[in-house]
């Protein structure tokens, strides 16, 4: 009986620290996103099972082309996926697709490869403040983003896109594109 004891023990205390771990790893570390919608394509299809680093964002602020995840600032019990494409401080013009920023009196235009074919005809000028990101999905014309709703606060982001999982024949690491 001591023996059986003992072992049950064991199994309890090994059942306990594991889902301490997940716990821990998923709410400070990383976790699971399901993307869902075609604003993501062609990067990203609907039902694309995703990865995403919680933990860099506090060590190192957005980079300028890295896909992230944060809170729709219309509700936060919604996440977004969406590239980053504008930084605090910054002025940003879209014009009939074209993004050209504006920092410290310098002007870049910005050469998206990933894009698809955007045919856009609107024209948006934004002023980001401090803590601010303006964040555009890939798939230009069937997109809901910063076009619309405005930049989203540092507050609100979730964490950055590292890995897609799933569909397996498509999984891959990711990083932003040099600009």
């Amino acid at each position: 009986m001591r023996k059986f004891l003992w072992s049950f023990f064991e199994i309890v205390e090994t059942v306990t620290i594991a889902i301490i771990a997940v716990f821990l790893v998923r709410t400070f570390v990383a976790q699971p996103f399901l993307v869902s919608g075609s604003s993501m394509e062609p990067t990203f299809d609907n039902g694309n099972y995703l990865l995403v680093d919680e933990l860099v964002y506090r060590f190192r602020e957005p980079q300028r082309g890295e896909v992230m995840v944060f809170k729709y600032p219309g509700d936060h019990r919604s996440y977004y996926i969406k590239r980053v494409i504008g930084l605090p401080g910054e002025r940003l013009v879209i014009d009939r697709g074209t993004v050209t920023v504006f920092r410290n009196g310098e002007e870049k235009i910005l050469q998206e490869p990933y894009l698809g074919s955007v045919k856009t005809t609107e024209y948006v000028e934004m002023e980001l403040g401090s803590g601010q990101y303006f964040v555009m999905g890939d798939n230009r014309n069937f997109s809901f983003d910063s076009r619309i709703w405005g930049p989203i606060n540092h507050s609100d982001i979730m964490g950055l896109v590292r890995l897609r999982l799933w569909p397996i024949n498509e999984a891959q690491a990711f990083s932003a594109p040099v600009y």
